[in-house]
């Protein structure tokens, strides 16, 4: 208990910086997390094509790479993507200072420290969920870094690692980090083992312990506490807004990103209609007009759309000519646009047999349903068939 209370008191001594009174909690309402190889800048352009609140983050960095790698290549980023967060690994208190103050310069609106990945290679450069064992030491680059730059400073973390005891790990970790400035918390709600699992299974293996990060927000109710881990849907992602001030979604929002279009108005309050699946790829057309001039390829993006039509009739159609047709399209942007043509002719066919099948009686529509089944292996009826998309795409 008095353990408890030092921890509480060194919170409440902690001197707040002007920025972090300014935070705005609505802000972070929802969040996509940060996810290697995923939510790269074409991948965040084209989510923020969907909604224009749910706050972004890029992929983690390494410290050492913004400070002596290639920066535009790594920070670059389209000024349509903000709010933006960056993401970094490190330890060493120097190097993330130097690091988040170049980050700043590129106009990123937050740094996110990375607390919580538990991969072999993370651990081997020693960041990720292994500082979960060293709060004194997060606490040193938190202060280092809020010293460097004016934006707030926030830390993505697991509820503890390996044998720690989740509650004494997080609180502390929290308590140590918030007295050095950092006052946005996303946590992971379950814990990382650093051996026994691989990065896939420390997502999914470990129980979840949501209660643990709602006592959090409850404990310290100044700070801002985004939960994630194990959301897969926006009615799950409500169900938890009373116990935190937000929440950050992962997977689930990449492989169905347009789930993200009813973000605004769910979270935000933004009754803006928003765009159709078919206006998205429309106005993305210019920004891949301008990556092919800079010799990017098309796939750099089309790769982050596969998700686009998920649970939506010509969905498998959609996934297998677009990994298909977009390199082969290389540079000819036109592909899009002959592509949303060909789902509107198959948005367009299914809404004719929705308006029939009204009319039909209970006779023929089981005899339908015996010649859909007879060809459901191989004809797909209720998607455009090869040789009408090989018509509208001919490239």
């Amino acid at each position: 208990m008095h353990e408890k209370a030092n921890i509480d008191n060194s919170i409440d001594r902690a001197i707040c910086p002007p920025i972090d009174r300014a935070i705005d909690r609505q802000a972070f309402r929802f969040c996509v997390a940060p996810m290697m190889d995923w939510t790269d800048r074409h991948d965040r352009y084209f989510l923020r094509l969907i909604s224009r609140h749910a706050r972004l983050y890029t992929e983690m960095v390494t410290a050492d790479a913004v400070r002596f790698g290639c920066r535009d290549r790594l920070l670059g980023f389209d000024k349509a993507e903000h709010p933006l967060g960056l993401q970094l690994g490190g330890s060493e208190p120097d190097a993330l200072a130097e690091a988040a103050q170049i980050g700043e310069s590129y106009g990123y609106d937050e740094i996110n420290l990375n607390i919580g990945c538990p991969s072999h290679r993370v651990q081997s450069g020693r960041f990720g969920a292994c500082l979960m064992q060293e709060p004194q030491l997060v606490a040193a680059c938190v202060a280092a870094m809020r010293a460097a730059v004016k934006i707030p400073i926030s830390i993505k973390c697991r509820l503890g690692v390996d044998e720690q005891e989740p509650r004494e790990a997080l609180f502390e970790l929290v308590a140590q980090t918030a007295a050095a400035g950092c006052h946005i918390f996303i946590v992971h709600a379950r814990k990382a083992w650093l051996s026994g699992l691989n990065p896939r299974q420390n997502r999914d293996i470990p129980p979840l312990d949501y209660e643990l990060v709602y006592e959090l927000k409850k404990t310290y109710p100044n700070l801002t506490i985004i939960l994630n881990g194990g959301i897969e849907t926006l009615e799950a992602a409500r169900a938890h807004m009373p116990h935190v001030d937000g929440v950050m979604l992962g997977r689930a929002a990449y492989k169905r990103p347009y789930m993200l279009a009813e973000v605004d108005s769910l979270f935000y309050g933004d009754r803006r209609k928003p765009p159709s699946r078919e206006a998205i790829i429309c106005a993305l057309i210019p920004y891949a007009e301008n990556l092919v001039r800079q010799n990017v390829p098309l796939s750099a993006l089309t790769r982050h759309l596969m998700g686009l039509y998920a649970g939506q009739p010509g969905g498998r159609m959609w996934r297998r000519w677009l990994s298909e047709n977009a390199p082969r399209a290389k540079a000819d942007v036109r592909f899009l646009s002959k592509l949303v043509t060909a789902m509107k002719t198959q948005f367009a066919r299914t809404d004719s047999q929705a308006l029939n099948g009204k009319t039909q009686t209970h006779e023929s529509r089981a005899q339908e349903s015996q010649i859909h089944e007879s060809h459901a292996h191989s004809s797909q009826p209720h998607e455009l068939q090869t040789h009408e998309l090989q018509a509208a795409l001919a490239l």
